[in-house]
């Protein structure tokens, strides 16, 4: 019989890493407080609502709040089935997009699916649809990363999934997903040649794509100079900078953005981040990345303590495309990097996104649960 003392022990222990959880609503409900102060002004002029943008972030955080703590209660080693299935849809929504009357097109990029008023970006879902493929099939025999031959399958997912991205196109996204897809090779313990043999030949695709679209060509001229063509190519990092250098230390106050008015494209979404820091500041930014980098770091906590090959890579694989993203949105939005189209997860306008990530985030959550309550378990 157990005692009572024994019982609040396993109580406490199955909460799992509440810190984490608390930083991941922290972030989201953040998130949609600033999409309100970066979207009100242009949802007014497009929509004649100015809540228009807020009003769909909030349902987004609901669902996936919800999403969250569901997918959290679920034991994760029953997602090690999902893994080729979830990886077929992928590659699945992905092609949809390119059927007329399903795909949307926008700015001229088709990235979308259309399903009535509601919109959903596959890209989105691919990332963690390979992750969870990924984990699955290292996880069935982790010997097989020791050589090249073994990594087969992952690079050919991933590859797959990129030519499909890049196709839409969307650059950005491709970069993300390359990195999880080598950050996860890497992790789960292939050799230096194994390595070698994937990321020498990415480093010379890179610059091959670049060179394949005159657009990409454009943006990389504006990323080296964006004054020499002020009203066009170089308009979006000029106002971006505009609006951090606004900032100063402390910022402007929250809602007093002036890069909001129509001055900076995609002000709500790609580009929140330098509403946040005109608004914020330079130490409101620093703040905003030290509660990130907090979820990264718990995160990371997490799969390390995890006593589960499969846990340690799919957390990892998740926290991964987390850590990728946020760091890719931030370089971009500061100048260090050329502009590419890539949301800030969590803190960007887009349900898609939203949601996928704080599902994601859910799934970690979950392992911190079961993990602790094995460690209690057992003792």
């Amino acid at each position: 019989m157990k005692k009572p003392s024994d019982l609040r022990h396993e109580k406490t222990a199955s909460a799992g890493d509440l810190p984490f959880l608390a930083a991941v609503v922290l972030l989201a409900a953040y998130g949609v407080v600033c999409v309100y102060s970066a979207s009100s002004y242009n949802a007014e002029v497009q929509y004649g609502d100015a809540l228009y943008f807020f009003k769909k972030q909030l349902v987004g955080f609901l669902i996936g709040l919800a999403a969250m703590v569901g997918v959290s209660f679920v034991p994760y080693k029953k997602f090690r089935r999902w893994g080729i299935p979830a990886l077929l849809l992928s590659l699945a929504l992905l092609a949809l997009v390119f059927i007329p009357g399903v795909g949307r097109s926008n700015y001229g990029a088709t990235r979308w699916i259309g399903l009535g008023p509601v919109t959903i970006q596959p890209s989105e879902l691919a990332k963690y649809g390979f992750v969870l493929f990924t984990a699955g099939y290292f996880a069935k025999d982790p010997a097989r990363m020791r050589g090249f031959l073994g990594v087969l399958p992952v690079l050919g997912a991933g590859l797959s999934i990129c030519v499909l991205i890049m196709l839409e196109p969307n650059m950005s996204v491709t970069m993300c997903v390359g990195a999880v897809m080598v950050g996860m090779i890497f992790l789960g313990g292939a050799s230096w040649k194994s390595l070698a043999a994937i990321c020498i030949p990415v480093l010379f695709a890179v610059p091959a794509l670049i060179l394949a679209e005159p657009y990409r060509l454009q943006r990389l001229s504006a990323f080296m100079d964006p004054w020499a063509s002020p009203q066009e190519e170089g308009y979006q990092l000029i106002q971006s900078l505009y609006a951090l250098g606004n900032g100063n230390l402390f910022g402007v106050g929250l809602f007093h953005s002036r890069q909001k008015y129509r001055f900076l494209p995609f002000s709500e979404s790609d580009f929140i981040l330098s509403v946040i820091g005109e608004e914020t500041g330079f130490f409101g930014v620093l703040l905003l990345f030290a509660v990130i980098g907090f979820v990264i770091w718990r995160g990371f906590r997490i799969a390390n303590r995890c006593d589960n090959f499969y846990g340690y890579m799919l957390v990892s694989g998740i926290m991964l495309a987390f850590a990728v993203q946020s760091a890719l949105n931030a370089l971009v939005v500061s100048g260090c990097i050329p502009p590419t189209g890539l949301p800030l997860p969590l803190i960007s306008a887009g349900n898609t996104s939203l949601i996928v990530t704080m599902a994601g985030m859910g799934v970690v959550y979950g392992v911190s649960r079961h993990t602790e309550s094995r460690k209690i378990h057992r003792i």
